[in-house]
């Protein structure tokens, strides 16, 4: 299990950047109006300085040794708290809602979704990240020769990681618990072949990184792709 510190300094390399390269092409938001986004567990708020060059951003990260290592380029608003917070955001304030890779590690996910719908303007996008259990499989099995780990995910057992413990849930869980306030718009994949390569020397190659990057985004278009990727990227427009 790695730290937090280890973690911060992979998304500096090559195969950290292209997640969230990926993000960007998948969640396009558009430039020719400043929207309001909230984004609750902006970790390193690395998506939320991405945004902020064009819009009003709010991060939410109640890690202190997260925000310390923060990406602070752009102009948005931190506020070191979580989900006691979120509770106290006034109703249809936002335009859009970034959840990335947060979900796994919240106890009442149900109760969180709510209030992001709540604090979600009509029409508003909900954007989604979590980790998807065939890719992890994958990841385990081929990438770190761990057979052991990937029973583990089609088990459905619990993992203890440096931000805690982390479970797995469907894509139709999620769907569902959110089937009555919002639209499901869109579902693409992240990571589905960059990180099965244990050869890290060649992702530092510009050729590598742009051809991977351009077949990441189309594979995590195609449903078969998506089933298998690390990561499931979920868009929601609230009803």
């Amino acid at each position: 299990m790695g730290t937090i510190k280890d973690y911060r300094n992979m998304v500096e390399q090559p195969w950290g950047r292209i997640f969230y390269d990926l993000i960007y092409r998948q969640l396009t938001i558009p430039n020719d109006k400043r929207a309001k986004i909230l984004d609750f567990g902006a970790g390193f708020c690395i998506t939320a300085d991405h945004y902020a060059k064009d819009h009003d951003v709010t991060a939410l990260e109640p890690n202190e040794e997260m925000y310390e290592l923060r990406i602070n380029s752009g102009d948005y608003t931190l506020i070191p708290e979580g989900i006691d917070y979120l509770k106290s955001v006034d109703d249809s304030s936002f335009d859009i809602v970034i959840c990335h890779n947060v979900l796994e590690y919240v106890e009442d996910v149900e109760t969180v979704l709510n209030d992001f719908i709540r604090v979600l303007k009509p029409g508003g996008i909900l954007s989604i990240v979590k980790h998807n259990e065939f890719g992890k499989v994958f990841a385990y099995s081929v990438l770190n020769d761990n057979p052991k780990a990937a029973l583990d995910v089609l088990d459905k057992c619990t993992e203890n990681t440096a931000f805690g413990n982390r479970n797995v849930y469907s894509n139709e869980n999620l769907t569902d618990l959110l089937a009555d306030e919002a639209e499901l718009k869109e579902i693409y994949g992240i990571r589905t072949f960059f990180g099965l390569s244990s050869n890290n020397d060649i992702k530092f190659s510009e050729e590598w990184y742009r051809d991977m990057l351009e077949l990441e985004t189309r594979a995590g278009a195609i449903d078969e792709y998506k089933k298998v990727a690390f990561y499931n990227h979920l868009i929601f427009k609230k009803k």
